[in-house]
């Protein structure tokens, strides 16, 4: 074989070998950057202290249950205002001086975020409903920039709302000291599918969880 052939051989086999080591890689790195799905919370994954003694074990099916509220509006607020939506949920109350005023800001800055995606909502709840009456709610929400059509806050009956928040959206803890509704919001975020399934838990004072909300947003509007 004369050099020149031996040299013309090699360049197709370094030409084939360069073009095998980029599909390699192109693959590798695909497979690597796959969104891997949303775990699907049930009740039995979440801490017992949030969860009412009665769901504490269950392992599956579990869904955010029917509500009737009424929002800053006046405006009745039901499960099927937030069909065939992704929304993200939480309990605060208008008075809080700790951690509602940062939940709040980032709530606010999630609705900026998602001010064009018709698939995407928000949804606060009062855990102080005698307090928080629609006017309180209303004036709340000038003050704090919501945007109706995008972000809903909700008063109504104290017994629903705290079973909303201990049988459905695994968010709070009782108090005890107070009556049998009594409860403690906490700083969590709820990301709920079109299913009304839980779908993410996010500390609501922490920036960099909220960067995650975000991005977790976008992973469930690409599986749903």
């Amino acid at each position: 074989m004369s050099f020149l052939s031996f040299f013309k051989d090699y360049k197709k086999f370094g030409i084939f070998f360069t073009v095998l080591c980029v599909v390699i890689v192109m693959i590798i790195y695909s497979i690597l950057n796959v969104n891997k799905p949303l775990p699907i919370y049930q009740p039995a994954m979440v801490s017992e202290e949030l969860v009412d003694s009665t769901l504490q074990h269950k392992a599956k099916y579990h869904k955010i249950a029917d509500f009737s509220l009424v929002n800053q509006n006046g405006e009745i607020v039901t499960q099927e205002t937030y069909k065939d939506k992704i929304y993200v949920a939480d309990f605060f109350f208008t008075t809080c001086q700790t951690i509602c005023p940062i939940m709040t800001d980032h709530m606010y800055q999630i609705q900026r975020e998602i001010i064009n995606d018709d698939d995407i909502m928000l949804l606060s709840h009062s855990v102080t409903p005698q307090i928080d009456t629609v006017e309180q709610l209303k004036k709340y929400a000038n003050k704090k920039g919501v945007i109706d059509r995008k972000w809903n806050l909700v008063t109504g009956d104290k017994k629903q709302i705290y079973e909303l928040a201990r049988k459905s959206y695994l968010a709070v803890k009782t108090d005890g000291s107070g009556d049998e509704y009594d409860m403690i919001h906490t700083e969590n975020f709820m990301l709920i599918d079109k299913k009304r399934q839980i779908r993410g838990f996010y500390d609501g004072t922490n920036p960099e969880d909220i960067d995650r909300l975000i991005e977790d947003i976008e992973t469930l509007k690409e599986e749903s």
